[in-house]
C-alpha cells in the first residue's frame, strides 16, 4: 500500500500526540478538494470479530475510509494508522482493496477454512460512491455466490439494489440478508450528519425493494443521538416496518478517540444552542466520560437515558410488529470451496 500524507483540510482530527496539527491548521476553514482513490494491496481480507457486542464472527471491508462523510463514524480513527487525518482525510483519501476478490478466493480454498457467515461492510460502507466504478463489493459477492458461502451486507446506499441479481437468489436459499442503516428521515439533518449518503426516503425505498425481492432486511437505527435525532426513533421504526423490514436494532452515538473532538466541533457549529445538553447526556450514558469502550456498554450506554431509549425502542418495535435485537441465521451447509484456478473444488460437491 502506498501511504500518503495529506493536510487536515480544516477539520480538527487528531488528539495530542497522534499526528497532531498546528493551531492554525485545526482552525482554518475547510478546503474542498476532489476525493483521491488509492490502490491498497490486501495481504488478507477476512477480519475475525472477538466482540460479544456484534452478532457475527467474520467480516470484509473492501474500502478504507468512506466518502459518505458521516461525522459520527467510529471508523475515523483508523485513518491515523496510515498517517492520515481521521477528519476530512478519512472522507477524501479512500483506499480501494482491488485485489480483495482474489485474496478472498485464496482464503476460502484453504483446507483449514471453516465456513461461517461473512459480513460485508462492518467498518466502512461497501457501497460508497467509488463502488460504482471499482465494483469490488460486487466481485467479492460473486466469489461468495460461486461458493454458496452465506453473507450479509451493511449499507446506507441505494447502490445495493444494483446487486439484487446476486443477493436475492442467495437470500431465497437462506444464505444472504441485508442491514440498512437509517439515521434520520429529515434530509436537512441528513445533509449535516451524512453529507454524501443516500437520503432517508431513498433508504426506505431500499428496504422496500429488498423486501419485495425476498431479501430479509434488518434496519439499524444508528446512531441515536439525544436532542438531535432521538425524537425520530418511533417514526423510523414505524416507517421501516411499513417498508417491509423484519428486524430492527439501534446503537447510541459512539465517540471513540478522535471522533469525540470532531463531533463536538460539529455540534458547536450546527447546534450551539443544545451542544451542552447533548454532551451532558453523552456523559450520563458513559459514566461521566463521553465514551465507554467496555463490551456490553459501548453500544447502548448505561443509566436512566439508556433505560429510556431501550424502553422506547422495544415499545416501538412491538407496536410495529418488528423483531428486536435478533440475528438472522444463515445456512452454511451448501458451501463449496473454490478450486486452485477459481473453479469449484470437485471434492466439495461430493
Amino acid at each position: 500500500m502506498k501511504c500518503m500524507r495529506a493536510m487536515n483540510r480544516g477539520t480538527l482530527s487528531q488528539r495530542p500526540g497522534r499526528f497532531a496539527v498546528s493551531h492554525s491548521e485545526s482552525n482554518s476553514p475547510p478546503v474542498n478538494r476532489p476525493t483521491r482513490y488509492h490502490r491498497e494491496k490486501a495481504s488478507s481480507i477476512i477480519m475475525t470479530n472477538r466482540s460479544p457486542d456484534l452478532p457475527f464472527e467474520q467480516s470484509i471491508n473492501p474500502y478504507r475510509g468512506c466518502e459518505h462523510g458521516c461525522i459520527y463514524c467510529y471508523a475515523r480513527p483508523n485513518h491515523a494508522y496510515v498517517d492520515l487525518s481521521p477528519g476530512q482525510d478519512f472522507e477524501s483519501e479512500i483506499f480501494c482493496k482491488d485485489n480483495a476478490p482474489e485474496v478472498l478466493r485464496d482464503s476460502l480454498r484453504k483446507a483449514s477454512y471453516r465456513c461461517r457467515p461473512i459480513v460485508l461492510g462492518s467498518v466502512t460502507d461497501p457501497y460508497q460512491p467509488i463502488e460504482r466504478e471499482r465494483r469490488i463489493t460486487r466481485e467479492l459477492m460473486q466469489v461468495l455466490v460461486d461458493c454458496q458461502h452465506p453473507f450479509s451486507l451493511i449499507t446506507k446506499s441505494t447502490l445495493v439494489l444494483r446487486d439484487l441479481d446476486l443477493i436475492a437468489p442467495m437470500a431465497r436459499a437462506g444464505r444472504a440478508c441485508v442491514a440498512v442503516s437509517v439515521t434520520t428521515l429529515d434530509n436537512r439533518l441528513k445533509g449535516q450528519l451524512e453529507p454524501r449518503a443516500s437520503g432517508g426516503k431513498e433508504r426506505l425505498k431500499v428496504v422496500r425493494e429488498l423486501s419485495r425481492a425476498g431479501v430479509p432486511v434488518t434496519v439499524l437505527v444508528a446512531p441515536v443521538i439525544p436532542f438531535i435525532n432521538d425524537h425520530e426513533l418511533e417514526d423510523i421504526v414505524h416507517q421501516v416496518a411499513m417498508a417491509g423490514a423484519q428486524q430492527a436494532s439501534y446503537v447510541v452515538l459512539r465517540l471513540p478517540h478522535e471522533v469525540g473532538p470532531l463531533w463536538q466541533q460539529w455540534l458547536e457549529e450546527h447546534y450551539p444552542d443544545r451542544a451542552d445538553k447533548v454532551m451532558s447526556v453523552m456523559r450520563d450514558l458513559h459514566g461521566g466520560a463521553i465514551y465507554d469502550s467496555r463490551w456490553h456498554h459501548r453500544q447502548s450506554g448505561q443509566g436512566a437515558w439508556s433505560h429510556l431509549l431501550r424502553q422506547r425502542f422495544d415499545s416501538a418495535c412491538r407496536s410495529a410488529g418488528l423483531a428486536a435485537r435478533e440475528s438472522l441465521s444463515l445456512d452454511t451447509s451448501g458451501f463449496v470451496p473454490p478450486g486452485p484456478h477459481g473453479q469449484l473444488s470437485l471434492w466439495g460437491t461430493v
